[in-house]
């Protein structure tokens, strides 16, 4: 494996989990763990192991996603902050 490839695959996840965690809008922390999940579908794929990176991007990328904008959609703020 390029070793450079899988640096650059690291820096990009550590950077879109920690936005996500700091972000203070829920609907962009959602498409960020969107992300985090299409970033860790990648790694998988370039580690060989494509069983797990299609599970990831079923499940983590596409249905997690899909019920958490759902979820976020259907809430509503008690206070305008």
């Amino acid at each position: 494996m390029i070793w450079q490839l899988d640096l650059i695959f690291l820096l990009f996840s550590v950077i879109v989990a920690f936005a996500a965690i700091m972000v203070k809008d829920l609907l962009a922390s959602v498409i960020l763990l969107g992300a985090f999940s299409t970033l860790m579908c990648i790694v998988w794929t370039q580690m060989g192991a494509v069983d797990v990176a299609f599970t990831e991007a079923t499940v983590g990328a596409g249905v997690s996603t899909a019920f958490f904008i759902v979820a976020v959609y259907n809430t509503v703020r008690r206070s305008k902050d």
